[in-house]
């Protein structure tokens, strides 16, 4: 056993009983190096983190550049560090006119503890709605807005009160009323189980917030910068929200979060009090730097197109191994679900799957679902190899039963 494995099952805090347990030594493109000599094709991109894959060396020589002028400087937002001033200008450029005040965080979950202070602050209100198989991250005020009882159980009483209600239901939004301070959702669940609403319902939902006074809170952690064949979802559905989250590719594999509004509603954390939320590492100018590099290299390339195009090939392969165990196949640009008749037989080709020598995973909200979310620039032999893994993955467990 290698001191690095020893030191993780000895002293490293564990998130579940059987960790995967990869002992990553490199990676480089798509593909995870690890020290047992083999190599693995990252089918979800570090959780959609790295969405240029790994070791980009634009991202790479962003990170140096940085590294040599200066790391941590001062409590974010207080000193004028270039780096996040030239990251939140370039994404307001790309973003419409009302989400132009960005505030960087250290990850996603802190930007959705910063919006719902927002929310509180700007309406005076206390109630918040969420959606059944909703995912915002596990801190205590982002995890009351969970969609799966089991998770939020253990920590209760959470922050609250939570509204819930069924996703991509317009006939249910009727529940937001003058007492919701914001709606929470994201545009596409992940967590849920890939789930695609119709733009229909994401009218239905602006148009509520907007006369009741709620505010509308966009969770594109995930669907954001270029993932679901659009360089956000709101583009997509052609819906711009009062608040936006961001983080994952954000941060070009640094960690980096992020609540973006209008200078209005951001302004309100400024004053009374001042201070009103601060973050000692939010905004790191490595992070910015190194998520500056990505974004410019996925908008110059336009590479929510290339994710659009080959997402739609890739699912067509994989529709062809809807049978006994697979029951369906769903995704928008490089998000793609696979949903199983039983939950056991999804976890077991996750299994199959990552021993092969594809990492895929399934999804917390919706147990039957296994996830793919690979990076944007993914190869055609890169995804031969991944189809061809899975299908040997399915063939194993049809034949071992």
């Amino acid at each position: 056993m290698s001191a690095a494995r020893d030191a993780f099952r000895r002293h490293l805090a564990q998130t579940s009983e059987a960790p995967i347990g990869l002992e990553v030594t490199r990676a480089e493109g798509c593909w995870l190096y690890c020290a047992d000599g083999r190599r693995y094709l990252d089918l979800i991109a570090g959780i959609g983190v790295s969405a240029l894959g790994h070791g980009n060396p634009a991202v790479i020589a962003a990170i140096e550049a940085q590294a040599r002028r200066h790391l941590h400087a001062m409590v974010y937002g207080e000193y004028v560090i270039e780096a996040q001033a030239r990251y939140a200008a370039r994404l307001a450029e790309t973003l419409p006119a009302g989400l132009g005040r960005v505030y960087f965080t250290n990850s996603g979950a802190e930007a959705i503890e910063g919006a719902l202070k927002v929310a509180r602050k700007a309406t005076g209100r206390a109630t918040f709605v969420a959606f059944d198989g909703a995912y915002h991250g596990d801190t205590m005020a982002a995890l009351a807005l969970m969609g799966n009882a089991a998770f939020r159980a253990p920590f209760e009483p959470l922050p609250g009160p939570v509204r819930r209600l069924p996703f991509g239901d317009e006939a249910a939004l009727g529940a937001i009323d003058e007492t919701v301070a914001a709606v929470v959702i994201e545009p596409v669940q992940a967590e849920g189980g890939v789930r695609i609403p119709a733009r229909e319902f994401i009218v239905a939902l602006r148009d509520r917030c907007t006369r009741t006074g709620a505010l509308l809170i966009f969770d594109e952690v995930l669907t954001g910068f270029g993932r679901i064949g659009r360089l956000f979802a709101l583009d997509h559905f052609e819906v711009a929200p009062d608040l936006l989250v961001l983080a994952k590719a954000l941060g070009g594999g640094m960690p980096l979060g992020a609540f973006c509004g209008s200078d209005e509603l951001i302004g309100r954390l400024a004053r009374d009090p001042p201070l009103g939320h601060i973050t000692t590492f939010g905004g790191h100018p490595v992070s910015c730097a190194a998520g500056e590099a990505a974004f410019e290299q996925i908008v110059r390339e336009r590479l929510w197109e290339r994710a659009a195009r080959v997402g739609a090939a890739l699912r067509t392969r994989l529709e062809g191994m809807i049978g006994r165990e697979i029951v369906a196949v769903r995704g928008i640009g490089l998000l793609i679900g696979i949903e199983f008749a039983a939950a056991e037989r999804a976890r077991r080709f996750v299994a199959e799957t990552i021993a092969r020598g594809v990492v895929i995973n399934w999804t917390l909200n919706a147990d039957r679902v296994v996830r793919l979310a690979p990076p944007l620039v993914i190869g055609p032999a890169e995804l031969d190899f991944a189809v061809g893994t899975m299908r040997d993955a399915l063939e194993a467990m049809s034949g071992g039963a």
